[in-house]
């Protein structure tokens, strides 16, 4: 699960701002804390969609917090995420995806679709077309 880091701001008209230091086009806000990082999530996820959607670097979260309220990622996002992360470094794009793993460009294109729900073992065998593994664990959400 991707866990991005974000600040919460008291604007003048009680709102609160929410920015993000890794994506900076992420801006959104929110009536208190609890609602602003909702929106959070939303607002981050459309930021990766559109530097998915015009083949831009997407910076992976930050390990240090310093202090900063954290909003994670639904688990079918980070893996889309971190599939086109590991295309984009190794040059590999959809119409190379599909041909490694003898799909139509039409499924490598929904594999990296945020608002597409693919199936696990389709990601799964994307990784492996691009020569990686999936691994699973399992921890208490405080140790993130």
């Amino acid at each position: 699960m991707l866990i991005y880091h974000v600040t919460l701001t008291p604007d003048d008209n009680g709102a609160i701002l929410v920015a993000c230091p890794d994506l900076p086009e992420v801006a959104t806000f929110g009536e208190d804390g609890q609602d602003a990082l909702g929106y959070a999530v939303g607002a981050i996820e459309e930021a990766l969609a559109a530097r998915i959607a015009h083949k831009k670097d997407i910076p992976l979260p930050q390990k240090e917090s310093m202090g900063l309220e954290t909003v994670r990622l639904s688990t079918q996002t980070g893996l889309k995420v971190l599939l086109y992360a590991t295309m984009r470094k190794l040059g590999v794009t959809k119409a190379e995806l599909a041909r490694r793993m003898g799909i139509a460009r039409q499924h490598a294109d929904r594999l990296l679709d945020l608002n597409h729900a693919s199936r696990l073992d389709a990601l799964d065998a994307a990784f492996l077309a691009l020569g990686q593994e999936v691994a699973i664990s399992l921890r208490s959400p405080q140790a993130a």
